[in-house]
């Protein structure tokens, strides 16, 4: 390991960082889609470049990559950090990507200043988290977490019919091993940019996660009568279009009297039969409506449904919502949330807790083991989009953290005293 990396951890994350966004389809911003060439080329690049650096370098059967710092405790668990490796199309180089260049630059820090954990350490990029090609996300976290269990290969199809076994054998990685459910986890941990703007406006350097959103997916269809635009009275209409606006308004209003975290959206209408001289006799949307938690969640959807029920009884319309996804919140692990306000605290760094209303491969972990995220500020909130941008040195500071808790959590001894784990007060073992 050369001193210039123990001097400036955060300028090999940059480098790499920046190596990793030449792996991209043509065109504006980073397109690196789940078992495209591109996604190969950079999964393979991470595998050698583990290998290199010290790391034992591995990859599963679902092209997760591995790089893993053994502790010298056989009997602990491990803790696991990085993100995901997949794209959108046209999306940025920091979204996934900052989580995986941290990971393993983090581990390789560690190993060379100060060589083997107590409990072993592993940095990972996983293949999928977007959805971008194929009709489902966390492909990668979802195959070590029990969320998948293989079969799904065989039907999935992107868009040109290409099944996801069948885009998985032709990217074959070396070194694979099996991707099924790991009980070996301990503690997962994920750096990631904000995607949001709160931590820019509030000029604060670091979002310690409380929750990953739960997330409600509704299509809403709303039925009235097609008719002539110029003879049919105002009063005697039942237009859909006008019945639809006033729902989406309505849950507008409702969302921002719930207040944060709840946010609502309808991002897709389509109105039939789409004519200018004709009353639209049908409209069908979507809903999206989050929340950190349970039960505030479900009530908002109920009460959102009764509102839209009597808007259509009063407007003569019919209205039928079916749900399309239901993803629970999932709560970040306390105390590592507390670690982690104590590291920024003592690292001199302003810090605020906050809900994440995107999804993350975290929420998998949640459930399962104790799980912490970080985020560091996106420049006007911007993600998803060759726009996206963070500084280098807020890109630094959230490694700095990281790396801090890393240490904690595989080189400090573990006791019921000090640092309980997760939901239990059994050991680490």
């Amino acid at each position: 390991m050369s001193a210039s990396f123990i001097q400036s951890p955060a300028a090999e994350m940059m480098e790499l960082l920046d190596e990793l966004s030449a792996f991209s389809a043509p065109g504006d911003g980073v397109t690196r889609l789940l078992y495209t060439p591109e996604w190969k080329q950079a999964q393979q690049f991470l595998l050698n470049r583990v290998a290199e650096s010290g790391l034992t370098a591995y990859s599963d059967s679902v092209g997760n990559v591995y790089g893993r710092l053994t502790g010298t405790g056989p009997d602990e668990k491990v803790v696991l950090t990085g993100s995901h490796i997949d794209t959108v199309v046209r999306g940025g180089k920091y979204d996934g990507a900052y989580g995986v260049a941290a990971a393993f630059t983090a581990l390789r820090y560690l190993s060379s200043v100060y060589g083997s954990p107590l409990r072993t350490l592993e940095a990972v990029s996983f293949a999928e988290e977007e959805g971008s090609r194929f009709p489902l996300t966390f492909w990668g976290s979802g195959s070590v977490t029990g969320l998948y269990d293989g079969g799904e290969a065989e039907n999935c199809k992107d868009a040109e019919g290409v099944t996801l076994q069948e885009a998985m054998e032709s990217c074959s990685l070396s070194g694979e091993e099996s991707a099924a459910p790991r009980n070996d986890i301990a503690a997962y941990v994920e750096l990631h940019i904000e995607q949001g703007i709160v931590l820019e406006r509030t000029g604060t350097q670091i979002g310690v996660v409380s929750a990953i959103a739960g997330q409600r997916r509704f299509a809403v269809s709303v039925k009235g009568t097609a008719n002539h635009a110029g003879t049919t009275p105002m009063g005697l209409r039942r237009d859909a279009l006008a019945a639809a606006a006033e729902m989406v308004l309505q849950l507008e209003r409702s969302a921002a009297a719930a207040g944060d975290p709840l946010v609502a959206t309808t991002g897709r209408l389509e109105a039939f039969p789409n004519t200018p001289n004709v009353i639209p006799g049908e409209v069908v949307f979507t809903l999206d409506i989050r929340h950190s938690k349970e039960d505030e969640l479900e009530a908002f959807c109920a009460a959102a449904a009764s509102a839209f029920e009597e808007i259509a009884k009063r407007r003569d319309v019919t209205v039928d919502i079916t749900a399309r996804l239901s993803a629970s919140p999932a709560p970040m692990d306390s105390g590592l949330s507390a670690e982690l306000e104590a590291i920024c605290t003592r690292q001199g760094r302003t810090y605020r807790t906050m809900v994440s209303g995107a999804g993350h491969d975290a929420q998998l972990f949640a459930p399962r083991s104790r799980t912490a995220m970080i985020f560091v500020p996106s420049r006007a909130g911007i993600s998803h989009s060759p726009e996206e941008y963070t500084p280098p040195e807020e890109l630094a500071a959230g490694l700095d953290v990281l790396i801090a808790l890393l240490y904690k959590l595989g080189y400090e001894e573990m006791n019921d005293n000090g640092f309980a784990p997760h939901n239990t007060k059994e050991r680490w073992t």
